[in-house]
């Protein structure tokens, strides 16, 4: 009998749609694999920014893991929003328990609109319980900076090393530059980064793009792509779904991408696109 691929996602709700839980759940559809959710915290927030969060109780957060595990076990999990330490503790006490391989960490803070998604009190939790247990974490620019208090990569990487950290995606989307996105991978043993180049697409669109690729990075980890692979064919669908998302107006500030613009296609798309960008 065929399976499903298992994704578990432990991330906050966002009731407009474009990320958290509900972005990742259209990405990992959209690769083909089968999504799980533990929900961490409810916000109200939409395109222009967050008016409200309540943590979810981290013993729910726990049920939540706990039952998915036992019935459905993931082949990757992606943490995105953890609130704060609380659920920071009990989720880490749970990946622990459950000896997570394909962990992928979204160290989320601050929402695309400028909201601060993690309480202050949470940081050193993540750090010290979540970074050590990640296959990969994904940090953005001011991410990397705020974590790290450095603004060079290599000296970033450094710093996430002494972190216990063995694999890091340094993201650039975030960066000023209009030409072109680049984005760091360093792998663990490795002493030279790999560099991942997409032309830089001018949109305002780009809600939920961290909360996309960390999901699709999970993804492709559970269909047993390697790391590189995985980052690279995560690099590719994210910014396949800007491209389909730019020009499409969703209310009045950030909005999404278009996460589903091509699903049944996109070994194909993968194929065209790494000849064009020679990523290999």
């Amino acid at each position: 009998m065929k399976r499903y691929i298992p994704i578990l996602s432990i991330a906050g709700s966002d009731s407009s749609g474009g990320a958290g839980i509900q972005a990742d759940i259209k990405t990992i559809s959209a690769i083909g694999c089968y999504a799980m959710t533990a929900i961490t915290s409810i916000t109200a927030q939409n395109t222009t920014g967050v008016s409200m969060i309540n943590g979810v109780a981290p013993e729910l957060v726990a049920a939540q893991i706990d039952m998915v595990w036992k019935d459905i076990p993931p082949l990757a999990v992606k943490t995105g929003m953890l609130f704060n330490r609380e659920i920071v503790e009990i989720t880490a006490e749970c990946l622990r328990r459950h000896d997570v391989r394909n962990l992928v960490v979204d160290p989320v803070m601050v929402s695309t609109s400028g909201s601060l998604l993690l309480e202050r009190n949470a940081i050193d939790s993540i750090v010290s319980n979540i970074f050590p247990q990640a296959l990969l974490i994904t940090p953005n620019i001011n991410e990397a900076i705020e974590l790290t208090g450095e603004t060079d990569p290599a000296r970033q990487v450094k710093r996430f090393r002494e972190m216990g950290c063995r694999n890091i995606l340094l993201k650039g989307g975030d960066s000023g530059r209009t030409d072109v996105k680049v984005d760091y991978l360093s792998l663990e043993g490795e002493n030279d980064f790999i560099t991942l180049r997409a032309d830089a697409v001018k949109t305002p669109n780009t809600h939920g793009t961290g909360c996309t690729l960390s999901s699709a990075i999970a993804s492709y980890l559970a269909l047993d792509f390697d790391i590189e692979e995985a980052v690279t064919r995560a690099k590719i669908y994210i910014t396949h779904a800007i491209n389909a998302g730019a020009r499409v107006k969703t209310g009045h500030g950030h909005g999404p991408v278009n996460h589903l613009f091509a699903p049944r296609h996109m070994k194909y798309i993968i194929t065209r696109t790494r000849e064009k960008w020679r990523l290999k």
